[in-house]
């Protein structure tokens, strides 16, 4: 790259010299984001990575700032700025693994934004296309695959789970609201002048769903996915009982203890179970956003059990973040930088491919949808906000610098999909009516 040799004498907030270690990342707890990738392979791959950013940043509407003063890009001078600090670490890594450096160089501060999301909005709005064409045939050679330790068989899942529900029950009550619901709110007005207060938002999900659910007094219902029982406590009051399945015995600890708070630790039962393993009959089976750790192997297996366990003249509720088919068929082997950080085996559909499992493999239909994913884009938003005003209290716990990067990176990461389109979230309605 033309500005490596001019970036070693420009002040780095982040630390480390180009091409050298990171003197404030400790190398035990993050061995890859504290060394540079090296190697023929690397060699090869950092020209090239630094030719397809410059190639694609130019057709974009957004500044990147190199070192010796250059910026690259097409955006105007309002335009969302990247900071590249460490040009040459930032190809070495996004030469190496694609997407998954990109990130990785985030989180070892080879790369700022003032506004994160802003950046990764706009590379959003054309992932399909930031690739050529040609090149993107040959994503299978070049893109690691999923490993398969990380595949949801009943042996692996749980361990997938924790990975990331099972971090700190204390880390998640710093960034949630008081409801600990950790899933896409539903706000009274879409718009940015809506004050209404998360929590609310997140009560109103949640009423919808077992509204559509049918739940009311004397309704057995079965939750896949616990949370931490906002849910299950919602319709215990209507009168329900509950028997709701989780994999993180973190959840399971607080959510036991929050339902008993509420008055209802005779109408809830909190398993650490894998959905394949629930027995049963409910007349409504309610799950909010745990069909992405299914994994799509298993899809056909996670319908067919719901199926399976509900009782004639039910209904079921689902809360989904999909995206488009024909990104979801592009990628389905792809091992990204979310799987690797944040969800490891997970993966999203899109609604093509839940309504062509639940109609190969199930008797159950698809009745309503419900589009939120402005929804989700003003609850990540307040996420952010929150974890980065307790961020002194997440480095308390036990999170470091690095790890706090990551976590905003995956927050911004994920607020720039839904306000971009890429990436959507529904509620799901499925029953069995006119199946004939």
């Amino acid at each position: 790259m033309t500005t490596v040799s001019k970036a070693d004498s420009v002040s780095n907030p982040y630390g480390g010299s180009t091409g050298g270690p990171n003197p404030l990342v400790d190398p035990r707890v993050w061995p890859q984001i504290a060394h540079v990738p090296g190697g023929v392979k690397v060699a090869a791959a950092a020209p090239v990575a630094d030719f397809l950013f410059r190639r694609a940043v130019a057709r974009l509407q957004v500044r990147v700032a190199m070192p010796d003063g250059e910026v690259i890009g097409a955006g105007s001078a309002d335009a969302p700025l990247m900071t590249v600090y460490r040009p040459h670490d930032f190809a070495a890594r996004v030469g190496e693994s694609g997407l998954i450096g990109f990130g990785e160089a985030y989180m070892a501060g080879d790369w700022d934004a003032e506004d994160l999301t802003a950046v990764l909005e706009v590379f959003a709005r054309r992932m399909a296309s930031l690739i050529p064409k040609s090149l993107q045939r040959l994503r299978g050679l070049y893109i690691p695959k999923p490993p398969r330790s990380e595949r949801n068989t009943t042996k692996n899942t749980r361990s997938n789970i924790s990975r990331h529900y099972d971090l700190s029950n204390d880390l998640f009550e710093l960034f949630l609201d008081e409801t600990m619901t950790y899933s896409s709110a539903l706000f009274a007005a879409s718009g940015s002048d809506d004050r209404e207060e998360l929590a609310d938002a997140q009560r109103r999900k949640i009423d919808r769903l077992l509204d559509r659910a049918g739940v009311g007094a004397g309704t057995r219902v079965l939750e896949i996915g616990t949370g931490w029982g906002e849910l299950a406590i919602r319709a215990a009051a209507r009168g329900a009982t509950v028997r709701s399945v989780t994999l993180s015995t973190e959840q399971q600890e607080l959510a036991r203890k929050r339902c008993a708070a509420a008055g209802y630790g005779d109408r809830i039962r909190i398993d650490l179970l894998d959905y394949r393993l629930v027995d049963g009959e409910y007349d409504a089976i309610v799950s909010v956003e745990m069909i992405e750790a299914v994994g799509h192997q298993y899809w056909a297996t996670y319908f067919e059990t719901i199926d399976a366990l509900l009782a004639p003249g039910g209904r079921v509720a689902l809360q989904a973040i999909t995206m488009p088919h024909d990104r979801m068929l592009a990628t389905r082997n792809t091992y990204t930088w979310v799987h690797k950080y944040i969800f490891p085996g997970g993966f999203l559909p899109s609604v093509r491919a839940i309504e062509e499992v639940t109609e190969q493999s199930t008797s159950l239909r698809v009745r309503e949808r419900l589009s939120m994913g402005d929804h989700y884009a003003r609850t990540l938003a307040q996420w952010d906000r929150s974890f980065r005003e307790y961020r002194s209290e997440a480095e308390g716990l036990g999170f470091d610098e690095v790890f706090a990067r990551m976590w905003h990176f995956y927050l911004c990461y994920s607020e720039a999909g839904f306000r971009s389109g890429y990436l959507d979230v529904q509620q799901i309605v499925l029953d069995r009516r006119d199946n004939r």
